[in-house]
């Protein structure tokens, strides 16, 4: 007997809807202060009175998430490529990037402020920083791993160094590339946010700090369920692309 499969939406949508009994099942349970911790009904109360204010912060972090994304993807990328292309430089960018990620986040976001100031452009880098060396290894490894039989394929039939580059390594690596690019749809709010609590004046991040300072845990928690349904969207959206582009792939 064929069992139908739950589409991955209505799937979330359960699991979600689990939590939030969960969660609010342990507030009416422990009696906690909603100074605490709130419960998703008085957090859903908040979202609808302070939407307005929470949608302009929103709207701020999404741009940074994205413009950074957008960034690191391509830094990533054209990294990935110049390791490929270049033996000479390989042997010495290869050990950077490795040693880089050894820096905490957080030890780089006030240097970053500094340089860049307290507006868009600090948070834009720290994004692209936070998803930088994923996609570049992840690139980087795809494009190491091309089939030797193909390659001996086309150095028979005298393709050059570039044309095996672009025309056979590059689409062999798509796979990895797209695994690379998930997760950077993951990882980029949080470099986004960590920019924010560093030192920002608009943010999600900005929003749940003075939150937090007033002792105002349930906008905290209903900027969080914001910023966890933004990364959902923009995982999901990018998600969709890469199989409607590396459909060979799906």
């Amino acid at each position: 007997m064929n069992r139908q499969k739950m589409s991955p939406g209505l799937r979330l949508l359960f699991i979600t809807a689990g939590l939030l009994m969960f969660w609010q099942l342990v507030v009416w349970l422990t009696n906690v202060p909603h100074f605490i911790l709130p419960g998703p009904i008085r957090v859903v109360k908040v979202l609808w009175e302070q939407r307005s204010l929470i949608a302009g912060h929103a709207l701020v972090t999404l741009a940074e998430i994205l413009l950074g994304m957008a960034l690191g993807c391509l830094l990533g990328f054209a990294s990935a490529m110049l390791l490929q292309w270049c033996r000479s430089i390989r042997q010495w960018l290869l050990p950077v990037l490795i040693v880089s990620q050894a820096i905490p986040v957080f030890a780089l976001a006030p240097i970053l402020m500094i340089w860049l100031g307290y507006g868009m452009a600090s948070k834009v880098v720290m994004a692209a920083i936070v998803i930088f060396f994923p996609v570049t290894s992840a690139c980087y490894d795809g494009l190491q791993r091309t089939s030797r039989d193909w390659l001996q394929l086309a150095q028979t039939m005298g393709a050059s160094r570039a044309q095996v580059l672009w025309q056979i390594r590059l689409p062999a690596a798509m796979p990895s590339l797209a695994s690379g690019l998930r997760v950077a749809a993951t990882v980029a709010p949080i470099g986004a946010v960590i920019g924010e609590w560093v030192g920002s004046s608009s943010g999600l991040g900005y929003l749940m700090l003075h939150a937090n300072a007033r002792m105002q845990v349930d906008t905290v928690f209903a900027s969080l369920i914001v910023l966890a349904c933004l990364s959902l969207l923009l995982y999901f959206s990018v998600d969709y692309l890469l199989k409607k582009i590396i459909y060979w792939t799906a």
